[in-house]
């Protein structure tokens, strides 16, 4: 087996399994990852056009994961409401029932967090971190991590390290 296809298939395991568990802690909630990820995403960056929640998601690529928030507006915990500068846009943002779901998100991902920094403790993370940095800033949803953590450039819109 190669490096990058050794690579490929170790994040590809580490990912299924750590999703597994996310969606384990998530089904009392009747959240799937995506959904809990676009609230959590809302819970820190609202209010949000229906392209600016599109570009922070991971879960999904493009600018317009409208499938994703009509379910979450279908059952009350994101709002859908016309921007008021241009009628032709819409601005997002939670219910008081998706602020307290974001409240149980957060929790359900600080016990998986937890469960990483167990697994990792002791170990030099930083060089695994840079090197996973430049290879998913390489694709949309790693560059859509690097906005949400404010690693975008400025100017030329490359995601800075």
């Amino acid at each position: 087996m190669t490096p990058a296809e050794e690579l490929r298939y170790l994040i590809l395991a580490i990912q299924r399994e750590g999703n597994r568990l996310y969606a384990a802690d998530l089904r009392p909630l009747e959240l799937t990852p995506s959904q809990a990820e676009a609230i959590r995403v809302l819970a820190d960056h609202q209010p949000l056009s229906m392209s600016g929640l599109g570009e922070l998601l991971v879960c999904e690529t493009g600018d317009n994961p409208s499938r994703l928030v009509d379910r979450l507006v279908r059952v009350g915990l994101i709002n859908r409401d016309p921007d008021p500068a241009d009628r032709r846009h819409v601005t997002l943002t939670l219910t008081p029932a998706g602020v307290r779901l974001a409240r149980e998100v957060a929790t359900v991902e600080a016990r998986l967090h937890q469960t990483i920094e167990n697994l990792i403790a002791g170990q030099p993370v930083e060089p695994t971190l840079a090197l996973l940095r430049t290879f998913a800033n390489a694709f949309p949803a790693g560059q859509a991590l690097a906005r949400r953590q404010g690693r975008q450039g400025a100017d030329d819109g490359t995601v800075q390290q």
